[in-house]
Parts: structure tokens; sequence; C-alpha cells
């Protein structure tokens, strides 16, 4: 298995009134942690797209179990659980 795990400092910026992270966040959040881990294999996605790979995200959800705030570090973690053949899930 393929583990990585990318920290995310919550900016103001990404909150509402309530220093709340707003929940369209974590997607974004997501994409950070999915280039960062190609980064760390040592596959970055500019030299993928470069050479005619594209890895368009066909799936993505999230279960939100407590809110994110302002200032929160936040841990992504990312990882293929299986060799990636044609797909990377």
């Amino acid at each position: 298995m393929i583990h990585s795990e990318t920290k995310i400092r919550v900016r103001y910026a990404e909150t509402d009134k309530m220093g709340i992270a707003y929940h369209g966040n974590y997607f974004t959040w997501f994409e950070v942690a999915r280039i960062s881990m190609l980064n760390e294999l040592g596959v970055p996605y500019r030299d993928l797209e470069a050479d005619g790979f594209l890895l368009p995200v066909l799936e993505c959800r999230a279960k939100f179990l407590r809110s994110a705030v302002f200032d929160d570090l936040l841990t992504v973690k990312t990882f293929i659980e299986e060799p990636p053949l044609a797909r990377i899930q």
C-alpha cells in the first residue's frame, strides 16, 4: 500500500462568519493531498500530463464527522491500496 500525509492549515478565507470551514473546501484539500502524494512518489502530475496521461477524479465523497475551524492544522491521509494498472483508486 502507498500512503501519504499532507498537512493543511485552515485559512481565514476558507471559513464562514462563525470560523467554520466551508464544506466545499475539503475537496480542494483532497486535491492538494493527491498532487502532494504524486510528487512524493516522484511522478509529478505536471509530468504525467506532459506525457499524455490524465488522472480525472471519477468519484469523490466525504463524511463530515466534525467541523474544521480557522487555523486548525489538518492531516489529509492519501493512500493507494492496490498497485495501479489502468486506474488509481
